[in-house]
């Protein structure tokens, strides 16, 4: 009976490395691209929330006659945050950050408007939410304040809505990509 000596051995450990070197390459782009698309995720979801909230609380309140104490505590009582928003008896946003709802003075009148403040946003996300376009053209959003810390003494408010860039840049350019410190504010009446 003749043998036959195989030569794959060391050409097959070769190939091997060259195998997991390109899965590895693979799962290192597929790695990127989901922590992308997670982030435009969460920045949408984000919009949606501010949109669904807003919504909610003109339609609720607006037979009444003013904003008089309105609460994060009150719009989780009456039903008018959406679910994923409702950590016991706290409002969260989509970043993890706390949410909250004061009533706002408008033209030197109390409680005739109110305010929603999302706090504990990355830079990307307040920029995106800085800039997008709340229903600028339509009565009701008198204003916007964004942030790079939770003190309304370092925000920069903006009339001009939606917000400049350059102005977004400028209010939510300290917190950082990761360091979640940013905040959008927007006043309604």
């Amino acid at each position: 009976m003749k043998s036959y000596k195989s030569e794959q051995s060391g050409r097959s450990m070769v190939e091997m490395l060259a195998v997991l070197a390109i899965v590895g390459i693979l799962s290192v782009a597929g790695i990127a691209g989901y922590s992308k698309a997670m982030s435009k995720f969460k920045e949408q979801k984000l919009a949606d929330q501010v949109s669904t909230l807003t919504a909610n609380i003109r339609t609720a309140y607006s037979s009444q006659s003013s904003y008089a104490g309105i609460s994060e505590e009150n719009i989780i009582s009456y039903g008018l945050a959406p679910t994923d928003m409702v950590v016991g008896e706290t409002l969260n946003n989509a970043m993890g950050g706390s949410v909250a709802i004061t009533t706002a003075d408008v033209g030197g009148v109390a409680d005739l408007g109110f305010s929603l403040q999302f706090q504990g946003l990355n830079k990307s996300s307040c920029m995106y939410l800085a800039t997008s376009d709340w229903g600028s053209g339509q009565a009701g959003l008198s204003s916007m304040n964004a942030s790079s810390t939770a003190a309304a003494g370092d925000s920069v408010a903006s009339s001009a809505l939606p917000m400049s860039l350059e102005t977004a840049n400028e209010a939510c350019g300290d917190c950082g990509a990761n360091n979640n410190t940013c905040s959008v504010q927007w006043i309604y009446f």
